[in-house]
C-alpha cells in the first residue's frame, strides 16, 4: 500500500492548520512504516487530499478516472470560513457549494472531530464521513524548562510576570478582538499572540485590534515550531478564544505541553473537553476575566495532567493506526 499525500500549493498553507495537518499525516505514516509520496508522478494506491484548490479537485477526479481511491480530508467548513477574511460571510454560501463539490469527488471523507462530521453530514454529502483527529506530535512537544527560560528571555519577561499566549491567524473567528480587550482590562498580565495574516485581507476592526499599542500586548507574528514550543513551556496560560473550529491543533499542542489552558465553550469541544475535568472553559468576556485570574492565582485545581491525557490519546502514531485502518478498508471495497 502506497499513499500519495497531495500537497498542492503547500507554500500557501504550510503556516496554517492545514499545513500542520499534512506534516502530521507524513509523520503518522512514517512512524507506522507505511509508504507514501508527495510526487504525483509516482505509482500509488490512494491519494489523500488536504486542500480545496481547483487543481485539488481536478486531481481528485483524474485519480478516480484512473481507478485510484481518493480520500478527501475535510479541514474546512462553511462555519469556520465565516468571520475570517474580508467579505467571507458574503461568499460563505458559495464556499459551501464548492466544498461539497470537492468532498463529493472522494471515496471517503475524513474530518478531525465528531462535531465536524455532524456538520458535513448536514450538508447532505453522499460519501461516507469518518472522524479522525489531526493528532499531536508528543515526541516534539514536550515541556522543557530551559526552553521556557529561552522564551522569557527573548521577550524580556521577568520571572514574576504572568504570561498569557494564544496562537492563530489575525481573524475575528479566532477571538482576536476579545484577546485585545482582555489585555486592555487586565494590564497586570502579559498577552502575546503568535500568528500572522496579511492585514490587507481582513476587516478594518481586525487591523485596528492588531495595531493596538499597549505595554502588555505583543504581536510577534508567525513563529516556527521551536519558538512555539518554547512559548508553551514558558507561558502561564494558553488562551484559546476561537468561536469555531474543526479541532484546533495548537490546542492539542498546548495540552501535550501541559500548559494550563482556557478555551471558549463552543460545540466542537462539548463531549471530549470537559470544563473543570480536563480543561477550563468560559462562555463570555466576564467569565474569561474571572477564570484567567483564578487560574493564574492558583485558585482553581491544576488540570494539566488530565489535559495531557487528551493529547496522549491523539498522539501521531495512534492517528497513523486509524488512518491505516481506513486506507485498508477502502482498498478492500
Amino acid at each position: 500500500m502506497k499513499i500519495l499525500l497531495l500537497t498542492d500549493y503547500l507554500k500557501l498553507v504550510e503556516k496554517s492548520g492545514v499545513g500542520r495537518a499534512i506534516y502530521h499525516q507524513k509523520e503518522a505514516l512514517r512512524r507506522n512504516n507505511i509508504s507514501y509520496t508527495t510526487d504525483g508522478k509516482e505509482e500509488y494506491d490512494i491519494v489523500h487530499i488536504n486542500t480545496v484548490f481547483p487543481s485539488s479537485l481536478l486531481k481528485s477526479k483524474r485519480a478516480r478516472a484512473r481507478g485510484k481511491k481518493v480520500v478527501y480530508h475535510a479541514h474546512s467548513t462553511e462555519e469556520d470560513f465565516r468571520n475570517s477574511f474580508r467579505a467571507s460571510n458574503m461568499v460563505a454560501p458559495l464556499f459551501k457549494i464548492w466544498l461539497k463539490k470537492c468532498y463529493e469527488s472522494a471515496d471517503l471523507i475524513i474530518t478531525p472531530t465528531p462535531y465536524a462530521k455532524k456538520l458535513l453530514e448536514g450538508y447532505g454529502l453522499k460519501k461516507p464521513v469518518v472522524s479522525i483527529s489531526n493528532g499531536v506530535d508528543l515526541e516534539y512537544f514536550k515541556r522543557d524548562n530551559d526552553a521556557g527560560m529561552r522564551f522569557r528571555e527573548k521577550y524580556h519577561l521577568e520571572k514574576e510576570d504572568k504570561v498569557i499566549i494564544s496562537v492563530g491567524l489575525y481573524i475575528e473567528r479566532k477571538g482576536i478582538l476579545d484577546f485585545v480587550e482582555l489585555a486592555k482590562t487586565m494590564p497586570e498580565y502579559r498577552f502575546i499572540w503568535f500568528g500572522y495574516t496579511n492585514l490587507n485581507t481582513v476587516p478594518s476592526k481586525i487591523k485596528k485590534a492588531v495595531k493596538t499599542k499597549l505595554p502588555n500586548l505583543f504581536f510577534p507574528g508567525y513563529v516556527n515550531r521551536e519558538e512555539l514550543r518554547d512559548a508553551y513551556s514558558g507561558s502561564d496560560l494558553f488562551l484559546f478564544l476561537s468561536h469555531e473550529e474543526t479541532e484546533g491543533i495548537v490546542l492539542l499542542e498546548a495540552l501535550g505541553m501541559k500548559t494550563p489552558a482556557l478555551i471558549r465553550d463552543i460545540p466542537v469541544y462539548g463531549k471530549w473537553l470537559l470544563d473543570g475535568k480536563n480543561i477550563y472553559k468560559a462562555g463570555d468576556f466576564t467569565e474569561f476575566q474571572r477564570k484567567i485570574k483564578a487560574i493564574l492565582n492558583k485558585q482553581l485545581p491544576d488540570l494539566t495532567e488530565n489535559g495531557f491525557e487528551v493529547a496522549r490519546e491523539r498522539n501521531i502514531k495512534e492517528i497513523g493506526n486509524q488512518l491505516i485502518c481506513e486506507y485498508q478498508e477502502l482498498l478492500s471495497c
